[in-house]
């Protein structure tokens, strides 16, 4: 449905040039949820305003169902605006306006009938739960409540595309959530596209199916989030994927030892990475191998089919038993690391 192809764009100041994109290509399906994440100055902002050409590039195109909109003339450019709406991180809402008359504006602009206006704000109010503050004014809203006034007057023109401008990022981390799946659910009952940018992962994992990473202006990596997230060997994508530190109980940190000995066994922090599910690893200690094993702790995420994540393991199997393990580890690129003996 979208293609973003080879586009670039250029900034100029006081006689110095700055490439924000350089070269992009992005395919987004009809009714997917595609993510960009990034580093601040990486070129989010500016690959996802000129998927509407509030930045217009200066190479490339950008094909939006088979219309290339670099082509079109500004009468033209404005009706396809009208099927692409568009939240941003600030709300932008009218101070002046009800909640009601902030989500009718675009339907003024098109001289929609009051009647039609009425009946289509009441239906947005609802979808974005809240029917019981039509009549109230932005400054006696939350920031949560805030966001979904402008999703709903985002939604006013029936849009087939939806672009998020790091639209939770001014939200506390509850909030955030609520707004994701209201998104999500936006997405699946209305069957509207979804273009979001962020700087936080967990952004991505809640809510996208396909990611795209960009960093100086270059789009290094795209794929399914599985996919994003396995592909460790660029360093940009390793920073943002990175799996927490893993503290050692102090229980176990007062008497681990660097050296194995009699009586003590291997505390090994094994970190998961989408080549093995959680509970096939703890079937293969068990069952396997026939080791018994205390669970210490785990942080470990379930996305699709496959986990990613770390555990901390206390292998309590005899010496050969514990090594047969660690092999097995070693062999199929399981990352582990023998923290100490307890």
């Amino acid at each position: 449905m979208i293609t973003i192809k080879n586009i670039s764009k250029t900034f100029y100041q006081k006689k110095q040039s700055f490439k924000a994109l350089d070269d992009v290509s992005l395919d987004i399906e009809k009714g997917d949820i595609v993510g960009v994440i990034g580093f601040s100055g990486a070129g989010k902002s500016t690959l996802i305003r000129s998927v509407n050409l509030l930045e217009k590039p200066g190479d490339g195109q950008i094909i939006i169902n088979g219309k290339d909109l670099i082509k079109l003339s500004n009468k033209e450019l404005a009706m396809e605006r009208k099927k692409i709406g568009m939240i941003f991180q600030h709300f932008n809402l009218l101070s002046s306006r009800t909640v009601f008359e902030n989500i009718a504006f675009p339907l003024e602009l098109d001289n929609i009938s009051k009647f039609e206006m009425t009946k289509k704000v009441n239906e947005l109010l609802k979808i974005v739960g809240l029917e019981d503050k039509a009549n109230d004014y932005p400054k006696s809203l939350s920031g949560g409540q805030k966001q979904r006034v402008a999703i709903a007057r985002a939604l006013a023109n029936d849009p087939y595309l939806l672009l998020c401008d790091e639209a939770t990022s001014a939200l506390d981390p509850a909030t955030t959530q609520s707004i994701l799946q209201l998104l999500k659910d936006i997405n699946q009952r209305l069957g509207i596209t979804i273009l979001l940018i962020t700087h936080e992962m967990d952004v991505i994992k809640t809510i996208c199916n396909h990611v795209a990473v960009i960093d100086q202006g270059k789009l290094i990596a795209k794929g399914t989030l599985e996919e994003i997230i396995s592909k460790k060997e660029h360093p940009i994508i390793k920073e943002f994927t990175k799996s927490k530190t893993m503290n050692i109980p102090l229980l176990f940190n007062s008497k681990l030892v660097n050296e194995p000995s009699e009586g003590l066994f291997p505390l090994v922090e094994i970190e998961l990475t989408g080549n093995i599910a959680f509970e096939r690893l703890l079937s293969i200690i068990y069952a396997d191998y026939k080791i018994p094993y205390q669970l210490i702790h785990a942080d470990v995420e379930f996305l699709g089919n496959v986990n990613f994540g770390k555990l901390l393991l206390h292998l309590q199997g005899s010496s050969d038993q514990n090594a047969k393990a660690i092999a097995y580890f070693n062999h199929n690129n399981i990352q582990n690391t023998i923290k100490g003996y307890a």
